[in-house]
């Protein structure tokens, strides 16, 4: 039988307990010696722990091309040990990760190994009862990259819902979070709560997808008092400072760990005119618009598959910032400022998607801050009680070791 972790009256933990897991600076400490030179092992690749749990089961996996195990793929793996896969659930970008950002999945078909795939990221999020009928047990395995509004964390709730009504087990593989160093910027706020942000966590939570999970059923946050059958494996030899590169891009436009890095703070630009580099062979490393005082680094965006390129800045030459070199980590709010007050000096369209400024931040405090003129340091400051408060309400979640 799976166990789910006890509700809220558990957070009253000891102090101990608090200084053990304490919460991650935001800037990652280098890894011990020995720590370096172990080998993390995620969910998915520990074998015996994975076929203990899925033995004589009829599976359904939400997977995609970062369900790995080694060089191979999870579905592959599991199909040769000779275990029995119903079905498979795609979620954002598609099983194989080539699908824009946004775009709705229609179901289809993994035709080389004769298997359904069903869409939770078009008419539907949450499997129905229908999908889960001759599934014995739901294994989620996606490579999630430490963002709030990085919507494979949204899939998961929807996973743990549905199994939760349904009476399914959710088995949970879980994998390192790159950034998990970083717990930074506003709690959300439910006024602002949508698929890109459905729990009141901050925008860096410092977590793993398995430990998310944890929460989520503790906090009693899948509603109407559902408690998901759940069970995590964790990573092993892995703790919350030591560096982890991903084998495999997670999504079509994070191809390296330079744009795994500089994510949490070039995807705001995503509610403005300036390109984060999508439609060419460094997005989410550089930044331009079409003014050309906003700097002497060129660059021109074409339609690439996955791109999911705005129209207008399609083949339009632009002018900005080259970062696949920078030290930028964490929330770095100071790029997006500095920005903005460019825009403004130069009277160039900046910010024009302000609701969708709002959903990423999970408020819109942050954009009224910055319209205000509020310093950087200023609108950290608003954040510190939340982000306080957030790690101690963490703390019983968390499988993994400062």
């Amino acid at each position: 039988m799976f166990t789910s972790v006890p509700g809220p009256l558990v957070r009253l933990v000891t102090l101990l307990a608090l200084l053990l897991l304490a919460a991650c600076a935001t800037s990652a400490p280098a890894p011990l010696a020995h720590e370096a030179a172990l080998v993390r092992l995620p969910g998915a690749e520990q074998r015996q722990r994975v076929e203990a749990l899925l033995k004589d089961k009829r599976l359904g996996l939400i997977v995609n091309q970062s369900s790995r195990v080694g060089k191979r793929h999870l579905v592959d793996v599991l199909l040769a040990e000779g275990h029995q896969i119903s079905k498979l659930f795609a979620v954002e970008h598609g099983m194989f990760g080539n699908q824009d950002a946004g775009a709705a999945l229609e179901d289809t078909h993994d035709t080389r190994r004769a298997l359904p795939i069903l869409s939770l990221y078009g008419k539907k999020k949450a499997p129905s009862q229908s999908d889960l009928a001759n599934v014995d047990l739901l294994v989620f395995d996606l490579q999630d990259v430490g963002v709030r509004f990085y919507t494979y964390l949204s899939s998961l709730h929807y996973a743990m819902q549905s199994c939760a009504r349904f009476d399914t087990p959710l088995v949970v593989l879980d994998r390192p979070n790159p950034n998990i160093a970083y717990v930074d910027g506003p709690i959300l706020d439910p006024t602002f709560q949508s698929f890109v942000g459905m729990h009141p966590i901050p925008l860096l939570h410092g977590m793993t997808l398995g430990e998310l999970a944890r929460m989520i059923n503790g906090e009693g946050w899948l509603g109407k008092g559902l408690t998901c059958n759940l069970r995590v494996i964790p990573v092993a030899n892995y703790t919350r400072h030591t560096p982890y590169a991903l084998p495999i891009r997670p999504s079509p436009n994070l191809p390296n760990q330079s744009a795994i890095r500089l994510y949490p703070s070039l995807a705001l630009f995503e509610a403005t005119a300036i390109s984060v580099g999508r439609g060419t062979d460094f997005p989410f490393q550089v930044l331009g618009g079409a003014n050309k005082d906003y700097g002497s680094f060129t660059f021109t965006p074409h339609p690439v598959p996955g791109a999911a390129l705005h129209p207008k800045l399609q083949g339009q030459p632009l002018y900005g910032q080259d970062l696949r070199t920078s030290t930028i980590s964490g929330l770095k709010i100071e790029v997006f400022m500095d920005w903005y007050a460019k825009a403004k000096a130069l009277r160039a369209p900046f910010l024009t998607r302000p609701d969708w400024l709002d959903k990423l931040m999970g408020t819109d405090r942050f954009r009224t801050q910055v319209e205000a003129g509020v310093s950087a340091a200023a609108i950290r400051k608003s954040w510190h009680k939340g982000l306080e408060d957030f790690k101690a309400r963490r703390t019983p979640y968390l499988l993994y070791t400062n």
